[in-house]
């Protein structure tokens, strides 16, 4: 195996601050490559050769497993999130009670009252939190491993996990649509550098249409509005843009993985919108009408009556009680005050 540029005698991951973090990081590292190599002896297994495909759905498996692993705290966050738009108006009666109010009691008042609002919900703020500072080193650490392979390969890095010197030559020989996984946009040839464009095209494509949806669907109108939502329209287009100068300098494992990770947030994202929706906004006005179509299903299965002619009914109901009291409102009656 030849090794040209970039230079694969320092990597950069594995120094300064990015060394120190990602040493702390390694237990993780490992388990993912454990991971990868179980499941390419799996694929060769089952007849893929060793150095191709094998190795290219092994990245995608890795890719699944971890969503897999943090959707469940993924779906305690949305949940988390929704409480916590459940709280917003009682939080601002609170804000609105103590506003202007600096000196010491009145803010301890303050802080007593929102923290007796979030135990009474059984709320924890904190808690809503925490499957995000979860993802955050996991995801890195997916990003350190498929770096650090080509180097183990050039023999400049120790061995990481199932990745000895062998098992990474073997990786970063892989080829994928005639383009080596291990090759960068500026080691590869002009058919591997369209191959590393569309890749990356669909890579911003995917996270685009994912804050598009999110912007579109799920904000309430009144969020539509002003200068904070024309920061958030301009951010729409310039993360997506950000992918095109990292993707020329890294491997091109590292944009398989990349590619199947937004695609992942991608659908993980439609189907946040469509099940926990913001109160008030679009994506939650189709779920009303979905739940309303899904709950009459339900019902005509059951045999009992729709929920139009359950409104209908009482409808009639409150019509008959209002005729048979001749539309006369009851007044209300003033208890009489006891004589002493």
């Amino acid at each position: 195996m030849q090794f040209t540029n970039p230079d694969y005698n320092h990597f950069l991951l594995d120094q300064g601050l990015f060394g120190w973090v990602y040493k702390i990081l390694t237990p993780i590292e490992w388990l993912m490559s454990e991971i990868m190599y179980w499941f390419h002896k799996l694929m060769t297994l089952i007849g893929l050769p060793s150095r191709g495909l094998s190795w290219i759905f092994a990245i995608v498996f890795l890719v699944l497993v971890v969503h897999a692993i943090i959707l469940p705290m993924y779906i305690k966050q949305m949940r988390g999130m929704m409480k916590m738009q459940a709280l917003q108006p009682k939080l601002m009666h609170i804000q609105k009670k103590y506003k202007g109010k600096k000196d010491p009691a009145s803010r301890e008042a303050m802080a007593r009252e929102t923290q007796k609002l979030y135990s009474d919900s059984n709320y924890n703020p904190a808690g809503s939190c925490l499957p995000m500072v979860i993802q955050g080193p996991v995801f890195m650490c997916m990003f350190y491993l498929l770096s650090a392979i080509p180097y183990i390969a050039h023999g400049s890095r120790e061995t990481l996990g199932a990745f000895d010197k062998a098992t990474a030559l073997e990786f970063a020989d892989t080829h994928l649509f005639g383009l080596k996984i291990s090759n960068t946009f500026g080691m590869a040839n002009a058919s591997g550098k369209i191959v590393i464009g569309i890749f990356t095209v669909l890579m911003c494509l995917a996270m685009w249409y994912m804050q598009f949806n999110n912007m579109r669907k799920n904000l309430p109108p009144a969020q539509m509005e002003g200068q904070q939502y024309k920061i958030q329209q301009m951010m729409t287009w310039v993360f997506p843009l950000m992918y095109i100068f990292s993707a020329v300098s890294m491997p091109f494992a590292v944009l398989v993985y990349w590619l199947t990770n937004n695609i992942c947030n991608m659908l993980r994202s439609l189907w946040q919108v469509r099940e926990f929706p913001t109160p008030g906004s679009r994506a939650d006005d189709e779920k009303k009408k979905r739940d309303h179509i899904n709950e009459n299903k339900r019902r005509e299965k059951a045999g009992q009556i729709s929920l139009e002619e359950e409104a209908l009914q009482k409808a009639e109901e409150a019509a008959k009680i209002r005729e048979e009291h001749g539309y006369q409102r009851e007044q209300p009656k003033r208890k009489r005050k006891k004589k002493k």
